[in-house]
């Protein structure tokens, strides 16, 4: 068995933003770990839906708002929000939105 190799992004440069649309990169998917990069173009947003496995969402830059169990929170660069499995929630971009989405498979 090879041992895993490390992985390194540049995460600003990977910002793409799509006309009216959502970009999504993955950067790590592994058995225990998936790492996906979000670029949301202002007004875009990820309907509410849980997740069978817990997950972080790290604001990168950007403005928008975060809903985690029916609760609205704002959201901007620097700002984590942990999600333990199956609660619901949503992201919305009031401008370009860029965020880390980062899941716990173990």
């Amino acid at each position: 068995m090879e041992p895993a190799q490390p992985i390194i992004a540049d995460l600003e440069a990977m910002a793409q933003v799509a006309d009216q649309g959502i970009v999504s990169k993955s950067i790590v998917e592994n058995e225990h770990h998936k790492i996906i990069h979000f670029t949301f173009a202002p007004g875009q947003e990820l309907s509410e839906h849980t997740a069978s496995v817990p997950a972080v969402i790290h604001i990168l830059r950007g403005r928008g708002a975060v809903v985690l169990d029916g609760v609205e929170y704002e959201a901007g660069a620097g700002k984590l929000y942990y999600m333990p499995a199956d609660l619901k929630h949503a992201v919305q971009a009031r401008e370009e939105l860029v965020f880390l989405l980062t899941m716990f498979r173990t």
